[in-house]
């Protein structure tokens, strides 16, 4: 399962976790994503979904 959001195609980010003694390491961000089933030209699928996208109803379930 990919780690993009079927509806937004938001993905992972990534960049520096930095420390209070301002020590630079890298990290990544990864979007909240639920499996979710939903309707698709007339048969269900499941399919991955951002909740920002849930929250907002750009996508309907079965």
């Amino acid at each position: 399962m990919a780690k993009e959001c079927f509806i937004c195609k938001k993905t992972v980010v990534s960049g520096n976790q930095v420390s209070h003694s301002n020590k630079h390491s890298k990290r990544v961000w990864k979007p909240n994503l639920q499996r979710v089933k939903v309707v698709i030209e007339g048969t269900p699928q499941r399919i991955s979904v951002c909740t920002r996208c849930l929250r907002s109803g750009k996508v309907e379930r079965a």
